[in-house]
């Protein structure tokens, strides 16, 4: 293994944190060889540095306390990134639906949404949707917020 590709990767992860495929695909975008790039990731992955199960339990974790996002918009962007089904699974796997519910709702609230009629409704649930949440939550999760 060279040992500036080494450099380079733990370079790249001191200033981002990266999953296994994003790290490895800026590796080749900087010129280092396949193998080399199989060789520092292998390395970074067997003693802790590089961890996709981590990454996305943080990633999720800080989508939804920062920007409200809903489990459909983070899986999605977490397979983007290259995690494997059940690593996503696992970071998003914490509250269920009536979970998902509660943070639909929490942002409902935190936005100040005005739900008296059906216009405000119908933003209130294309703002849901595009944060992630599915339908069903988004729907429930403005029921809920019309009623109190």
């Amino acid at each position: 293994m060279s040992d500036e590709a080494l450099s380079l990767a733990l370079e790249a992860l001191a200033r981002k944190e990266r999953t296994v495929a994003e790290l490895g695909s800026w590796l080749r975008g900087r010129g280092v060889e396949y193998g080399q790039v199989e060789e520092v990731v292998d390395q970074l992955v067997s003693t802790g540095v590089l961890d996709d199960a981590r990454y996305a339990r943080r990633y999720a974790e800080d989508k939804r306390e920062l920007r409200g996002w809903g489990s459909e918009r983070i899986r999605t962007a977490l397979f983007e990134r290259g995690v494997a089904d059940e690593d996503v699974e696992e970071a998003l796997g914490g509250g269920g639906v009536e979970g998902e519910v509660e943070l639909a709702l929490g942002l409902l609230q935190q936005r100040g949404t005005e739900l008296d009629d059906g216009p405000e409704r119908q933003r209130a649930l294309g703002m849901l949707i595009r944060r992630g949440y599915d339908s069903e939550v988004a729907y429930e999760a403005i029921r809920r917020a019309h009623s109190d």
